[in-house]
């Protein structure tokens, strides 16, 4: 997620409003393998990625469907889907991390489609079995960033992290604000207990983190800005994010962004899914959506809509080439499961922001 979607206030902004007639006809010559009804609705997209809005014009060029955009941090926008869950107002959420998705899955919320997408190996292991969501793209979490100007200790484990040589220095961002955050604390705990004790071993690593000086922020614009000035000298944050600082930023002799990976690094796949609750009208213009986005030109519009933010993702089906800027992919890394690690959200984060924050 970029800092545009993180500091976003969550107002809908409305793209390409056509007229119905206009839209029919245009609609009903789609390419996409999804058949379109006669009559067009606007689809209301919830949306926390940096090219989310492109996307949604591109897409309404292509099919005439229009699209409402609601952009903001993700909590907020789970939050809102949460209070909305009797009078659902969103047709698609579009969001980092998939164990959200999991969690809505599993109260009958999503629509499962199954695109005919090419997924690459990656991008098989992030496709559920029910189909019940779809990544687009993949990062990973976390990146962590750190200032070579200022530090000479570059750590290779979590658990260097803890030591004295970081202590004060280290910061991250805050799960119930930033999408990605949640994904990356149970993959530490997934990684340092798994299903077992991953819980009571993150919290005990997490205390420790603490006791040696960790500083939480809002999202990774705040953990980044905090990183720019000098209150941190090491961010755990998203790859993107973090790539996209070393290509915005020019290097002093002051502030050198630099960038590893430390096993394992837990895929974060941005993910699409669709709102079951909504019309037939909406369900087939919903589908056509997710059918443009893993297209060829839909990835396209992924990589060139935020070129130093979410357009630094890892693809997820085949033909499609990562961005020159990208580093390799890590070699490290897991996947957590989302339908055991997404219902845990509410507890882990509620622990977190009143014993870590």
């Amino acid at each position: 997620m970029t800092l545009k979607s993180r500091f976003a206030t969550g107002g809908v902004l409305a793209l390409a409003a056509l007229t119905l007639a206009g839209c029919s006809t245009t609609a009903a010559s789609t390419t996409s393998s999804v058949s379109t009804p006669n009559k067009v609705e606007p689809l209301v997209l919830y949306a926390a990625e940096g090219y989310d809005a492109v996307m949604a014009k591109a897409f309404t060029k292509k099919t005439g469907i229009p699209v409402q955009v609601d952009d903001d941090s993700t909590g907020p926008l789970l939050t809102k889907i949460a209070a909305e869950k009797n009078n659902p107002q969103w047709s698609l959420l579009w969001v980092d991390g998939d164990t959200a998705f999991a969690s809505l899955d599993k109260q009958g919320e999503l629509l499962h489609y199954a695109p005919t997408a090419s997924w690459n190996t990656v991008g098989k292991t992030l496709v559920p079995l029910d189909n019940s969501y779809d990544p687009t793209g993949t990062t990973v979490m976390a990146g962590l960033i750190y200032n070579a100007a200022a530090v000479s200790s570059v750590p290779t484990t979590y658990q260097d992290l803890l030591g004295a040589a970081y202590a004060n220095k280290v910061g991250m961002n805050d799960p119930s604000q930033s999408g990605p955050t949640y994904p990356f604390i149970a993959g530490l705990m997934n990684q340092l207990g798994g299903q077992a004790s991953g819980i009571a071993d993150g919290e005990a690593y997490f205390t420790k983190l603490k006791a040696n000086g960790l500083k939480v922020y809002p999202t990774n614009g705040d953990t980044l800005h905090a990183l720019e000035t000098g209150q941190i000298d090491y961010g755990l944050i998203q790859s993107s994010a973090a790539t996209g600082e070393t290509i915005k930023v020019k290097p002093t002799a002051k502030y050198q962004p630099k960038v590893v990976y430390l096993e394992k690094s837990t895929l974060l796949p941005s993910v699409i899914g669709i709102d079951k609750g909504v019309d037939a009208t909406q369900q087939a213009e919903a589908k056509q959506f997710v059918d443009f986005a893993l297209s060829p030109a839909g990835q396209a519009v992924m990589q060139t809509g935020d070129a130093s933010g979410d357009s630094l993702f890892w693809p997820v089906v085949n033909g499609v080439t990562p961005l020159s800027q990208l580093s390799a992919f890590p070699s490290a890394y897991q996947r957590i499961d989302p339908a055991y690690w997404g219902p845990l959200q509410a507890q882990v984060v509620t622990w977190f922001d009143s014993t870590i924050k």
